[in-house]
């Protein structure tokens, strides 16, 4: 093996053994993006699914009323407060927003009236100033719900109606959004708060002042932390994947292959900010707020924590500029809309164009001591 290689695996080994023996770093890196993806994740719900929490108040005792609040309890749309008997408890409730709306059942409900010979009845809903949006939506779904018993009882005809179609392709849930920028973040977070943080400590403990008396360049240490940093990552980013496919139902329907050959080159492109950043400062309070000031736009307009569409539109355009955008869009698409590495060759040219300016900015600052 040529003996410039053979030093860059041997400061790989050395780098990949002296990760897995931090704690500390194995929970920033592995630990921390984990419970973000439990939080996101609890909040998306896994998936698309619209849910309404109410409370039902049966004041009637008719055996309709009760098949149809059984009906509501066993709903999945409907998330029934079982708790809430009254009505000044669930307005009580509404007031803290523990529920969207309840719903009221009157005494003559599900009754057969004088001169009728089905049973009829109007439930009420009744909701906050805040909620009237969740009303209207509930209202809606009670109405289709009355509308399919009504059909059982009286043959009615409508001149007019509407029909649905399904489309043969899967559209983004806010989950998949919410997860491809969580492997943004976990990115951004591995390769540029991690050199951030080692370089100025090796530095203060003289450790890279010493590697300068060696034959050891500044490539070599720079590619033997960018293969060390590449295999971290991927098994990182490989359990957040795990994770969101066996908890939250995640649908990987990309190359898997292709995915990770995009993420070793995002992680690379972003590695190369922690380089730049921690090889110039000569100590931690030297760089913090250097890094605060480049990580903290990334972190909120490159679609990490919500969509960029929801942007303005000269937002949208700036942000795309940005060096963590390319990677999270890279990876929504191939991991989420099966694209492939042809498909996305926008994302990877801008990529390929930060990690030019970047490593060529890294070089430039790097300092040993």
């Amino acid at each position: 093996m040529n003996k410039s290689f053979y030093t860059v695996a041997t400061f790989v080994r050395i780098n990949t053994k002296r990760f897995f023996r931090d704690r500390l770093a194995l929970f920033f890196t592995v630990g921390f993006p984990l419970i973000f993806l439990f939080v996101f994740g609890s909040l998306n719900g896994g998936g698309n699914d619209v849910s309404f929490k109410v409370a039902f108040i049966n004041h009637s005792d008719s055996q309709f009323a009760k098949q149809f609040t059984k009906q509501a309890q066993d709903s999945k749309v409907l998330k029934v407060n079982k708790e809430t008997t009254t009505l000044d408890d669930a307005k009580e409730k509404m007031s803290r927003s523990e529920i969207d709306a309840a719903v009221v059942l009157p005494k003559d409900f599900g009754k057969v009236q004088q001169g009728q010979s089905v049973p009829s009845g109007q439930a009420k809903v009744i909701y906050t100033q805040n909620n009237q949006q969740s009303a209207v939506a509930l209202s809606s779904v009670l109405e289709a719900q009355f509308k399919a018993i009504n059909s059982k009882f009286v043959d009615t005809k409508v001149p007019f109606s509407v029909k649905s179609e399904q489309l043969n392709q899967r559209s983004l849930s806010a989950f998949d959004y919410t997860f491809a920028g969580l492997l943004g973040f976990a990115i951004m977070g591995m390769g540029i708060f991690g050199p951030m943080n080692v370089f100025p400590e090796l530095k203060k403990m003289g450790i890279l002042r010493r590697l300068s008396t060696t034959p050891l360049r500044v490539w070599q240490y720079f590619l033997a932390t960018m293969v060390g940093q590449a295999v971290i990552g991927l098994i990182s980013l490989a359990i957040m994947f795990a994770v969101a496919i066996v908890i939250f139902k995640l649908k990987v329907v990309g190359n898997p292959i292709e995915l990770a050959v995009f993420m070793v080159l995002g992680i690379i492109m972003i590695l190369g900010i922690g380089l730049a950043l921690g090889g110039w400062a000569k100590n931690e309070r030297q760089v913090a707020p250097l890094g605060n000031i480049i990580t903290f736009p990334m972190m909120f307009l490159s679609g990490t924590f919500f969509p960029r569409f929801l942007m303005p539109e000269w937002l949208q355009t700036a942000s795309s500029f940005l060096p963590l955008t390319p990677v999270i869009d890279g990876i929504r698409l191939i991991a989420t809309e099966g694209a492939h590495l042809v498909n996305i060759l926008p994302q990877i040219g801008l990529i390929a164009a930060w990690m030019v300016v970047i490593y060529a900015i890294a070089f430039k600052v790097f300092r040993w001591e």
